[in-house]
């Protein structure tokens, strides 16, 4: 994997921004090559990932409380708000699913590196929701086609998909405010 994004980067996807955001479902390789290539970028685990996580680590019968536990934590109004609830649904489920909590506190920071950002992105930064929407619209849209002759034959056909309206992305929320810097990280004392 970081092979592959090196040569990305020498075939011209450079680092001409102040600053990025990636996006990661949570795969420790390309966790480790994107921070090899790219360590003073901040890296945001995917939530909707992390929660599926957490539950196949609950019995059946918390999970329903352990996602709206995890809900109120992920979705909460300030930065304040979502750092508090992520302290209590740690002290709440130390004792009770210790495995939900591992798995928790393994994301670290990096669930939460989106309350770096102006809250009018949140929405889009905490997942990969959006990319994965457009990768499996993609994928539907080729199945037919089970190999494509080259990587500019893909590039090509994604973006007549896009152009023609067969394909459509969803806004970025808050992409008003894209060109703002991220806050700096805080660590979080989660002494409870």
């Amino acid at each position: 994997m970081r092979l592959s994004l090196i040569g990305t980067c020498q075939l011209g996807m450079t680092y001409s921004r102040k600053w990025w955001n990636l996006i990661t479902d949570g795969a420790a390789g390309l966790e480790r090559a994107l921070a090899a290539l790219w360590p003073d970028v901040p890296a945001q685990r995917c939530t909707v990932h992390k929660h599926r996580n957490l539950l196949a680590h609950a019995p059946d019968a918390l999970q329903e409380e352990i996602t709206a536990d995890s809900t109120d934590m992920i979705y909460a109004e300030t930065a304040k708000a979502v750092q508090d609830r992520r302290r209590a649904f740690l002290r709440k489920w130390r004792l009770r699913c210790p495995a939900v909590v591992t798995s928790l506190e393994q994301a670290g920071d990096r669930l939460f590196t989106f309350l770096r950002l102006p809250s009018s992105q949140w929405t889009s930064a905490r997942t990969t929701n959006a990319i994965e929407r457009l990768h499996e619209e993609f994928r539907r849209r080729i199945k037919t086609q089970t190999v494509l002759p080259s990587a500019e034959t893909a590039a090509m056909l994604f973006w007549a998909l896009l152009a023609s309206g067969q394909i459509t992305m969803r806004k970025v929320n808050g992409w008003q405010t894209l060109a703002e810097r991220p806050a700096p990280a805080e660590p979080l004392e989660l002494a409870a």
